[in-house]
């Protein structure tokens, strides 16, 4: 293969990574600046529900982490890039698991759980395809 066409799929892996990443923070840092805002979605409310969203943010945060060595060099981190793909699967199936688990009347919780899967999904479907571009072929 061209160095011009490997050039090509780091790029491609990067910003498919780089988007996940965007999409992630744009709930974590909204989740930690402004947690009261975000309460209600999960049924919460008062310091207890702020409390609640802002530590959802900072684990939202401590997820990323792991994204800026890969989007860095995406071909030399195939470990890392491996646990970023476990995280957003454990994460989509724990999210499918809780919304199938939730009573009737809880639509609040429900919608979010939906939203979150949507993220996940679409995240998980640009990572899975981001690793595929970069992954070393056997010889």
């Amino acid at each position: 293969m061209s160095p011009r066409s490997e050039s090509g799929k780091l790029w491609a892996a990067r910003i498919a990574v780089a988007l996940v990443l965007a999409a992630n923070l744009s709930a974590a840092v909204p989740y930690v600046l402004s947690p009261g805002r975000y309460a209600a979605a999960f049924e919460l409310s008062g310091v207890a529900g702020a409390a609640m969203v802002r530590g959802l943010g900072v684990l939202f945060l401590m997820w990323c982490a792991a994204y800026v060595p890969v989007i860095a060099c995406p071909d030399r981190h195939p470990a890392l890039f491996g646990v970023i793909l476990v995280q957003q699967v454990i994460g989509l199936a724990g999210e499918g698991w809780i919304a199938a688990s939730l009573p009737p009347g809880h639509a609040a919780l429900s919608a979010t759980g939906l939203r979150y899967m949507t993220f996940d999904g679409v995240g998980l479907a640009l990572l899975v395809l981001a690793f595929m571009l970069v992954r070393r072929r056997a010889a």
